[in-house]
């Protein structure tokens, strides 16, 4: 399966987990993971889900050994930052550790995506979409 494909399966997943910790946060009146629940729904649905549709628009970047390692470094990571996270808002320093390596393994992802993208996103892959999409909307 390509690597957008997975991205937005993963970005579904963690949309579940954003919606169900947010209703739990709020049925149980504690709000405490709130900086846990931001950060699943903006890492994990918005940002997985905006990763899979561009490659699944840019084939090409999808196809690179970038964005293989740009997804396994990233979702290797952002779980454990999370747990992390949790854990240290919700007052238990004891996993602190992730939070010192984990956060920053997340950025290196990104910024082999980043790098993907000036890579292999060309223009000419853009006006591609484009003109695919005017003929097949007459």
């Amino acid at each position: 399966m390509r690597m957008g494909v997975w991205f937005l399966k993963l970005a579904a997943l963690y949309f579940l987990i954003g919606v169900s910790m947010g209703l739990l946060m709020e049925m149980m009146e504690d709000h405490s993971l709130a900086g846990a629940h931001a950060h699943i729904n903006l890492l994990g649905w918005a940002s997985m889900g905006l990763f899979g549709f561009i490659y699944v628009l840019f084939p090409k970047a999808s196809e690179t050994r970038l964005a293989k390692l740009h997804f396994w470094l990233y979702n290797c990571s952002f779980p454990l930052f999370m747990l992390g996270l949790s854990f240290f808002l919700a007052g238990n320093t004891s996993l602190t550790v992730l939070l010192m390596i984990f956060p920053n393994l997340l950025v290196l992802s990104v910024i082999l995506f980043v790098i993907n993208m000036f890579l292999n996103v060309k223009e000419e892959d853009i006006a591609h979409l484009i003109k695919k999409n005017e003929n097949t909307s007459l």
